[in-house]
Order: C-alpha cells, then structure tokens, then sequence
C-alpha cells in the first residue's frame, strides 16, 4: 500500500505545508485537529463545541484514509485550561468508550487564543 495524503480543504493546510491525515499501510496519524466548523469557517466559542467538531474532524479524515475510530490506538489531548477538563472527558469518552485508546492529556496554549483544544490520534487497521 502507498502513502496517502489526507485533506479536510482546510486553507491551513495548504499555507502550513501538512495534511489533515497521513496513512501509510496499516497506519494512519492525524494531525493536530483543533474545534474549527469548516463548513462554517468558524471557531465556536466553548471547549465543548470544539471537542465534537474535532472529534468529527476526525471521524472524516480517519474514513477517507480507509480507517475507523476503532482503529485508533492513542489521542493524544491539548487543553488550555485544566478546568475544562470535566467538559472534555465526556465527550470524547463518548467516541472512545468502546476504543479505549492509550491517551494523554496537556495543558498548554495553543497558537490562536479562541483555540481551546487540540486532539490527535494514531490509529493500526485492525486485521
């Protein structure tokens, strides 16, 4: 299998120089996918909203590579406030119960202020 580029059309992508999600046998890394409505091109206001367009940022980009959530194996989670955290953990426990990926989360800042969190996975197709 060769490696495949995936793109969200996002224009950071492009200005940036990377892609959305990278997938290279039965391998797949999504990039650091931040809370952005695309089909809106806008940033919601709440971590909450964020998380669910990131996790469906994500969902999108994983298919289009030939991957499912199922296949992701780590998350990798960055938050700008640790007292967001219990808005978090249930929205993406939601997507992950049944996955249980191996996950960390950080407490940082992320380059645009009205960023809140940033998530992103590996996943390993599933034989």
């Amino acid at each position: 299998m060769t490696r495949r580029l995936v793109s969200t059309g996002s224009p950071f992508e492009t200005v940036a120089g990377y892609s959305r999600a990278v997938a290279d046998g039965d391998w797949c890394w999504v990039a650091g996918t931040t809370g952005y409505d695309y089909a809106a091109m806008v940033m919601p206001d709440g971590v909450a909203d964020q998380t669910r367009n990131a996790m469906e940022t994500i969902v999108k980009a994983l298919r289009e590579a030939g991957f499912e959530l199922t296949d992701v194996v780590r998350a990798t989670y960055y938050l700008t406030d640790a007292a967001e955290m219990d808005i978090v953990f249930p929205i993406v426990g939601a997507y992950f119960s049944e996955v249980r990926p191996a996950a960390t989360m950080i407490v940082c800042g992320l380059i645009k202020p009205e960023m809140k969190i940033e998530i992103e996975v590996t996943a390993k197709r599933r034989s």
